[in-house]
């Protein structure tokens, strides 16, 4: 109301949620928005980049995620490795499809970080290239080049909409705004009145590229309603000079690809059904067939018995047009069915109906099949277009639900009214944030919760967030880096989450309820997409507030991202908890990987990548046992080598050393240890190196050894609060009578494993029996410095290992050691 203040006050979506106990209705449940956010380019797309050594070369890179007109680059060659991941502008960088250098006889050559890696340039480029996606060379070169392609449809642009009551004309329509897709349109020849604008989304089935109208046999003419207002002179002179400007104001065609395709119906006139009136969509009525314009077209009239009716409400459909129903539909679905102004009675009966005015019921094969798999719940909250004053978009409440249509209540608009019937497809409705995201007013509720007051995060970004005109500068000055946190146009990007339903859903996640989850989230603002990936997880469990518990923030690590509460309910009890979620796109794949880790599910379970056929873990074939055996959560504890490394390998062991000494005075007074038991004496001091050839560096452990680490395998289990889905017999571990460990022959050494790299750790565990547990090594890191400091509890606690496996994966660490004090250490 006028005077209120409310529009003045911010209104927050997450406290509005928290304090109404609501939730949102999921963002893949809009494709319309979904298909407007699309720019293009996707993850996993190949491109050949100039190297910035030397501009003259060019190299194969993948496209890792994209931000607006910037891509987030990886030279191919750097495998898994991030370290020099870039960022390049789209509109300066130098970038081409994939051949353009062979066509342009321009040089291919690898960069210089990973010419080891590459030893033969050409047999690599063909295991690369085989398959591989190129990205788009229109979206590279020529005037569309780093354009977002809903940015093309600029104000000023020219666009033909077909006429609301005859669907074998169009007139040219002026772009005014462009608020996400959602076009405020003027009619060419009234530009100085906003009488008679409209809004619709740039996908409606009735908008089209200047010339359609033409090209297939639509009259081009401005409609009844706004012709008598010009001399038929003025608007054949409107007419000459639209064509005169047609190529300066058009919009690229491929620009409507992603339209939806109208089909052909089996209507004829008089057929009766059920409709919504579009222009006031609150009740259900009889309505009519007035008149089938062609196999696409036809007209519906809302029957009104009146005699002095003063205006028919008609309007035009389609086989795909929403709120048209069957005879009998309202009924079917306990719902009320508005007799006709000026039918006797209140009582509506439809056989009664047809038979009053000599009509039949259009059959039910005239009506697309519907669908109620959609997302949608009642009381979810969303934004949605005002139907009486489109200007408004209001927040929204889903009321009732039926088949693939919403009852939505609007909260906050200028003036009171019923609530909307709207289908599940409509373009009018948009996820909570999408005001925001566009930098559009959102009307907000009556009695809102609000902040009167700005609240002032209290946790500092761990990296500087970087506005879009030092995005620009640093990208012209090459400095850029993949860690920075990149806005543009005011929000974080994050690209589309993958639900992969085929992956393994480990002990925490039912199987079934991750099948109904949707296929995908996002894209959008990163906190919200994530936010919204991990409430679908909670509710997907068996039991929520046990996997609530597993993603909930620890206290003690560090802070790398933004906190977000999350709820669970389990059982009648509501639980909430504190999880962290990045807010950068560079950082959302790795964040899904360790995510699904911490469930103990395929790490490819939801994330940025679509797994089409097979998954690259090859989980299908891994039991629960074996996959969480394998996969299961890594402390935060990393063992991998230090930042920087070290060439020393005593120095190196300082700070293990330290760690394991603590945790020795820690289990003295719980219980008394044996001096026979785990020698915790670091690899390489001189203590060991007398002792190696004795008795320390044996191939297989003492009984003694084995009866310690057993006992403390169990006590560390006791303290652990955790419930696994497996049966007691899978978790119980293996006696010292169970485990036999086989001699192997002495190990003879190529190389100094000092010198190993990662890739030399994983291949050599690979030609072992503990081939399986190599992604661990890769995932932490370990290369051969960090392999020598590894002992049996290291292994245990950081890897949370089983014993036996643990015991099996350090004898062949010990027969390392062994050979290394015996081939390298003098």
């Amino acid at each position: 109301e006028a005077g209120s203040g409310v529009e003045d006050m911010e209104f927050n979506w997450d406290e509005y949620l928290e304090d109404t106990g609501a939730i949102a209705a999921p963002h893949g449940s809009f494709k319309h928005v979904d298909t407007s956010l699309q720019n293009g380019f996707a993850p996993g797309m190949k491109l050949e980049v100039a190297v910035k050594s030397d501009q003259n070369t060019y190299w194969v890179a993948t496209i890792i995620t994209t931000c607006g007109q910037l891509l987030l680059l990886r030279y191919d060659g750097y495998g898994e490795d991030r370290k020099a991941d870039f960022w390049c502008d789209i509109m300066t960088a130098d970038l081409h499809p994939l051949g353009w250098c062979e066509q342009n006889k321009k040089v291919l050559k690898v960069p210089e970080g990973i010419k080891d890696k590459i030893p033969d340039q050409e047999e690599f480029l063909q295991q690369v290239l085989k398959g591989a996606c190129s990205a788009p060379a229109n979206l590279l070169e020529g005037l569309h080049r780093g354009k977002n392609p809903l940015d093309l449809i600029a104000p000023g642009s020219r666009l033909e909409l077909q006429n609301s009551r005859d669907a074998l004309e169009a007139w040219i329509v002026n772009v005014v705004e462009n608020i996400g897709g959602r076009l405020k349109l003027r009619y060419e020849g009234l530009e100085d009145s906003d009488k008679f604008d409209q809004w619709i989304f740039y996908l409606d089935p009735f908008l089209h590229q200047v010339g359609w109208a033409t090209q297939n046999g639509y009259n081009l003419q401005p409609p009844s309603a706004i012709r008598p207002l010009k001399s038929e002179a003025d608007w054949q002179e409107i007419l000459k000079k639209v064509k005169e400007e047609e190529e300066e104001s058009s919009v690229p065609t491929d620009l409507f690809k992603d339209k939806p395709v109208i089909g052909v119906h089996s209507f004829s006139e008089g057929m009766k059904l059920e409709a919504v009136d579009p222009i006031a969509p609150f009740i259900i009525s009889p309505a009519t067939v007035l008149k089938v314009y062609s196999e696409k077209y036809f007209m519906i009239e809302i029957d009104d018995l009146r005699p002095e009716r003063a205006n028919n409400q008609s309007y035009i459909c389609h086989v795909n047009s929403a709120g048209i129903f069957p005879v009998q539909w309202s009924l079917k679905n306990g719902l009320h069915l508005s007799p006709p102004p000026g039918y006797p009675g209140q009582d509506f009966d439809w056989a009664d109906y047809l038979k009053q005015c000599g009509a039949e019921a259009a059959p039910q094969s005239c009506f697309p099949s519907l669908s109620s798999d959609h997302g949608f719940k009642e009381n979810m909250k969303l934004e949605a277009v005002n139907p009486v004053d489109p200007e408004e978009v209001c927040i929204a409440t889903v009321t009732k639900l039926k088949d693939s249509y919403l009852w939505l209540q609007l909260e906050g608009s200028k003036k009171p009214i019923p609530d909307c019937i709207v289908s599940v497809e409509s373009m009018n409705i948009f996820p909570a944030g999408w005001c925001e995201t566009n930098g559009y007013q959102l009307r907000p509720p009556r009695k809102a919760i609000v902040n009167k007051q700005k609240k002032i995060a209290v946790v500092q970004p761990e990296k500087q967030v970087l506005s879009s005109r030092t995005v620009h500068d640093r990208l012209k000055n090459q400095e850029l880096n993949s860690s920075d946190s990149v806005v543009i146009n005011g929000k974080y990007c994050c690209p589309k989450i993958y639900f992969n339903h085929r992956c393994f859903s480990g002990p925490y996640l039912n199987k079934g309820r991750i099948a109904e989850l949707p296929q995908s989230v996002g894209p959008g603002n990163c906190v919200l997409v994530l936010k919204e990936v991990l409430t679908l997880l909670i509710n997907a469990a068996y039991k929520p507030s046990r996997v609530l518990r597993e993603l909930q923030l620890d206290e003690e690590a560090a802070w790398h991202g933004h906190g977000e509460t999350l709820k669970a309910k389990y059982k009648g009890k509501s639980y909430r908890a504190t999880v962290e979620v990045v807010r950068t796109a560079d950082r959302v794949a790795d964040f899904c990987r360790k995510t699904c880790i911490k469930l103990e599910c395929c790490p490819n379970l939801f994330g940025p990548q679509m797994v089409l056929d097979k998954c690259s873990e090859n989980c299908s074939v891994l039991t629960k046992t074996k996959y969480t055996h394998y996969y299961g959560k890594r402390k935060n504890k990393r063992i991998g080598r230090p930042p920087g490394g070290h060439s020393n390998l005593e120095v190196a062991m300082k700070k293990p050393n330290k760690r394991r000494k603590k945790r020795k005075h820690f289990f003295v007074h719980k219980k008394k240890r044996s001096s026979t038991s785990v020698d915790n004496t670091p690899a390489g001091s001189p203590q060991e190196s007398e002792v190696s050839e004795k008795k320390s560096l044996s191939s297989s452990p003492t009984q003694s050894e084995l009866s310690h680490s057993l006992t403390q395998d169990q006590d560390k289990r006791k303290r652990k609060l955790r419930t696994f889905s497996f049966s007691d017999d899978e978790n119980k571990p293996p006696s010292p009578k169970e485990i036999k460990i086989e001699v192997a022959e002495k190990l003879q050494l190529d190389s100094n494993p000092l010198e190993w790299s990662v890739a030399d750790v994983v291949r050599f565990l690979k030609s072992t029996d503990c081939a399986p547990m190599a992604r661990i090594f890769l995932d932490q890191e370990i290369d051969g410095q960090a392999l020598l400091l590894l002992t049996l509890p290291t292994v245990q606690e950081c890897m949370d290992l089983k014993l036996g496996p643990a015991i099996k994966l350090c004898h062949h660490i010990e027969r390392v050691k062994l050979a290394f004090y015996q081939q390298f250490a003098n």
